[in-house]
């Protein structure tokens, strides 16, 4: 498991019964988290104490339960500055435990010595985007939802990255792969985030057990004749760490790369276990 263990503003407390007690800086949420299945006591303050609960409906979806949680408020990771807001469906804007994938481009990138462009699909509100900025890497951040770009843009100007090459594009991840290709264009290294499940701008439908495997392979053909790294994240269940590296051994192929895929996780304070989070496929380019 890759471990996201070099927060200072987040931590995953404790969790249990199908929930997790989070500290987001200042604040602590209650989320739920279907991976916590075990019923072990609840004994930290924090569970009746927090700042915020997401409740789940057993009918499907759930709502907010606030008691001091402002609208808006920001952490830090290393040198970036995210902004959080609590919205539908649990989330808070951010995905602590890919900053383990983060520090690990990161470090690519810079060791690089060369320009490196980045694409970045799926890209939400920007972790990975301002990461790969950050190190120096030109990016190009693609998003189906105009809202989440603008939050990423946010992020972008707290973080004092405002004026970093980063083209912010909202359209359907797949039409844009297709056009890249059409116009002859190619990246040293590619991200992407895929939901489970989802739509694009114009209502197309995006389920990634059908959709995930042609995409990869698409976006082979966007990688230029140095290609630095190539890295799938995903948060379904039926996707284990093999399969990635499976989908990315096969497209990859004509490189000298090597591939490793793990889940990812996070340190639970209370226990001093790790939480899963989901699963990473990493390909990088073999060392001469």
């Amino acid at each position: 498991m890759w471990i996201a263990d070099d927060w200072k503003d987040y931590e995953i407390i404790d969790c249990s019964r199908g929930e997790k007690l989070e500290r987001w800086g200042e604040y602590t949420l209650v989320r739920p988290d279907p991976q916590v299945i075990w019923d072990t006591p609840k004994t930290d303050r924090g569970w009746k104490c927090r700042d915020g609960h997401y409740h789940r409906s057993k009918k499907g979806g759930g709502e907010w339960e606030f008691f001091s949680l402002p609208k808006q408020w920001q952490i830090h990771y290393k040198e970036l500055t995210f902004n959080l807001k609590p919205f539908s469906f649990k989330h808070t804007g951010l995905f602590p435990e890919q900053a383990a994938n983060w520090d690990w481009f990161s470090e690519k990138i810079r060791n690089a010595k060369r320009p490196v462009k980045v694409l970045n699909l799926f890209a939400y509100t920007g972790g990975a985007t301002l990461s790969a900025a950050a190190a120096g890497a030109s990016v190009t951040h693609v998003d189906a939802s105009k809202g989440m770009v603008n939050w990423a843009k946010e992020n972008a100007a707290s973080s004092g990255l405002s004026d970093k090459p980063v083209r912010w594009l909202v359209d359907d991840c797949v039409k844009f792969v297709e056009r890249e290709i059409r116009r002859g264009n190619h990246y040293d290294a590619i991200i992407m985030d895929p939901p489970s499940y989802g739509r694009g701008p114009k209502g197309e439908i995006w389920k990634i057990e059908d959709a995930i495997h042609p995409l990869i392979r698409l976006c082979a053909r966007l990688l230029s004749e140095q290609p630095l790294f190539f890295l799938v994240n995903s948060y379904t269940t039926g996707l284990a760490p093999a399969v990635l590296t499976y989908m990315l051994a096969a497209e990859l192929k004509r490189w000298n790369g090597h591939v490793e895929s793990r889940e990812v996780g996070l340190p639970v304070t209370n226990s001093g276990l790790f939480l899963p989070c989901g699963a990473s496929g990493r390909w990088e380019m073999a060392s001469r």
